[in-house]
């Protein structure tokens, strides 16, 4: 089984509390607990569960009784969604710390935050913002990122946004961006595919010409997830990130084409509201799976993406 992996410097890995369930190459859902039961249920589910951080941020109660019960079957990937890494303002250390603590107590296979802000002074939104792309932003963000690898002492995936408004100050590419973020801090990559396509519909580019120039090599998690269509006051589309229904058949499209590429990287179908019943999502799980495994075999002596 694969080792976690640790920033050069940390001190040796301690005994792990749970199972080092293999992730690589493997499909996986949300975790909602109302599926409970029915995981449980059914043993014969393969794949890994990702949860939001925030959600267990209090000492104990229900929430960790039941990760604590998938855990010890499934891998997990831990998933912040109001770190603000994108902010201006410094980031909150007692957020920072209770993040560890969850990275700690539950030894997820992946670790990953948001290339977004949610925070101003002391108000949170409720919202995963956009920022301009420029070199001041660059060094911010790159500093918080350190902040926080340095806080869990492993590497994190940071996700691209789905955006819905451009800065006119910005002096790069959102790929450009992101690579800079790479190379100043040594994170890995997590590619969410829908965001790719509502960004790209929003903004009027091709979404493959995007993932062309994304750091693919950098990839340790791919999320699917399904959008909703509005049209705005020009009556041009609007996509919106709403994670209340089925992948798209253009999002499959193009993770296709991703895998592909890169070999089969852990992915992950979100589904956050209208949540179905557990079958559903299952199904979507599986669907993602079956086209993982058939790019598997080319690559199945290859580099694992995984980052463990």
């Amino acid at each position: 089984m694969s080792e976690v992996r640790e920033l050069p410097g940390s001190p040796a890995p301690r005994r792990l509390r749970f199972p080092a369930h293999e992730i690589a190459g493997l499909a996986g859902t949300s975790f909602k607990h109302e599926h409970l039961p029915a995981i449980l249920q059914d043993r014969a589910q393969d794949g890994f569960f990702e949860v939001h951080a925030e959600n267990y941020m209090g000492a104990g109660g229900r929430p960790h009784h039941a990760l604590e019960q998938i855990r010890r079957d499934y891998p997990v990937s831990l998933h912040g969604v109001a770190m603000s890494i994108g902010g201006p303002q410094p980031l909150d250390r007692n957020h920072i710390e209770r993040f560890r603590v969850l990275v700690e107590r539950y030894e997820p296979a992946l670790v990953s935050e948001h290339l977004a802000w949610s925070t101003h002074q002391t108000t949170y939104f409720n919202d995963l913002l956009p920022l301009p792309y420029t070199e001041a932003t660059l060094r911010r963000v790159s500093e918080h990122i350190d902040e926080v690898q340095q806080a869990v002492r492993r590497p994190i995936l940071l996700e691209n946004p789905s955006t819905y408004v451009a800065f006119q100050e910005s002096t790069m590419s959102e790929t450009d961006f992101i690579r800079g973020i790479v190379q100043r801090t040594g994170c890995g990559l997590l590619l969410d595919i829908n965001n790719v396509f509502v960004s790209a519909t929003n903004h009027g580019y091709s979404a493959l010409g995007y993932l062309s120039h994304f750091p693919i090599e950098r990839v340790g998690e791919i999320h699917l997830a399904g959008h909703t269509q509005q049209v705005d006051d020009e009556g041009d589309p609007l996509l919106i990130d709403s994670h209340d229904g089925p992948v798209a058949d253009a999002v499959w499209k193009l993770f296709e084409i991703v895998i592909n590429r890169s070999g089969p990287i852990p992915t992950l179908v979100e589904w956050d509201s209208s949540i179905p019943d557990w079958p559903v999502l299952k199904a979507e799980a599986r669907a993602a799976q079956e086209l993982l495994d058939r790019h598997a075999t080319p690559f199945s002596s290859g580099k694992v993406h995984a980052h463990r």
